[in-house]
């Protein structure tokens, strides 16, 4: 990871259960396994699609 790579810090603000398959799996894909819980990420396409597919559910801040 170079240094130029920004990050964003992500947080499941609401719950997993009753959410449809593909938000349930994007958010796991994020690394995201509870309520609450914060994971820092790279801002790649990959990783900010999911972020939008899901975006209702989480809290995104970017980290400097």
């Amino acid at each position: 990871m170079t240094a130029t790579t920004k990050q964003i810090k992500v947080t499941l603000v609401r719950s997993l259960a009753a959410q449809l398959k593909m938000h349930r799996n994007c958010v796991n894909g994020l690394g995201l396994t509870r309520m609450h819980q914060s994971v820092i990420v790279s801002a790649t396409p990959e990783n900010l699609g999911m972020v939008n597919k899901s975006r209702f559910m989480l809290k995104v801040e970017e980290v400097n």
